[in-house]
């Protein structure tokens, strides 16, 4: 459920940033998903009216990195973050971004990084 809600998230972004479906019937490109990092901090019990939080937390000239929090009332209960790549797809090859979006993206990007960004997964002892 909760990848579910946090790729529903991504697409609006993507749709704010025009770079959603419109954008890829036009042009035949697209984000894939390269990497996602979810965390469960919270637990959830039904019924339960859940709200996503998302924030662009960097942009290069291909890559997207988004991140989204889950929350139940005041509560959070998830976090997500996603490496996204700008794709084309009819050229079957990584893209820059146009410069007016890439810019968009960098002017939106949340700053300072939240806490709970770039955390990894520990190895096990």
């Amino acid at each position: 459920m909760t990848a579910i809600c946090s790729s529903n998230a991504t697409w609006k972004l993507q749709d704010h940033f025009g770079i959603g479906t419109d954008y890829f019937d036009q042009t035949g490109r697209a984000l894939y998903t390269l990497e996602t990092h979810l965390r469960y901090v919270g637990e959830v019990r039904a019924p339960a009216s859940l709200s996503i939080e998302t924030a662009v937390l960097g942009v290069d000239a291909k890559r997207l990195h988004v991140g989204h929090i889950m929350w139940s009332g005041t509560h959070k209960c998830a976090t997500f973050e996603c490496m996204l790549l700008h794709y084309d797809t009819r050229a079957s090859a990584a893209v820059v971004f146009p410069e007016t979006i890439r810019r968009n993206l960098r002017d939106a990007t949340l700053t300072p990084t939240p806490e709970w960004v770039y955390q990894a997964i520990r190895r096990l002892a």
